[in-house]
């Protein structure tokens, strides 16, 4: 069974929603890094010229390969990565190999089964 990793970078407060709907898309499970520090492409400036920074949620996600792509579109939707500059970004990269998911892939490959 062949795996990606998909990495989202998110707002602290859309980590829920992506999380629900990444599980409603196929993921089964995620492994959450909170308090990340991203920058775009021009530093945003407040009061008094201090740099302002929000909190980020790093969200990864190793999932089936067949389901990756629908589970990437669907974080990005909901995020609203294309819509609303700044919200945050998502990509998936292929993984050679992964220990640690024997339990999964009986269940994944019933399933799978099931819808091809």
């Amino acid at each position: 069974m062949r795996f990606k990793l998909i990495l989202a970078f998110v707002d602290d407060d859309k980590t829920d929603a992506l999380l629900d709907a990444a599980r409603s898309a196929g993921a089964t499970g995620a492994t959450i890094i909170n308090n990340a520090r991203g920058e775009g492409l021009k530093k945003t400036r407040g009061i008094f010229g201090l740099e302002i920074t929000s909190q980020r949620d790093v969200l990864l996600f190793l999932v089936e390969e067949h389901r990756s792509r629908h589970i990437l579109e669907t974080i990005a939707e909901i995020g609203e990565f294309d819509d609303s500059p700044g919200t945050g970004i998502a990509f998936q990269l292929d993984v050679e190999d992964a220990l640690g998911v024997k339990h999964q892939i009986k269940t994944l490959s019933d399933h799978l089964q099931d819808e091809l």
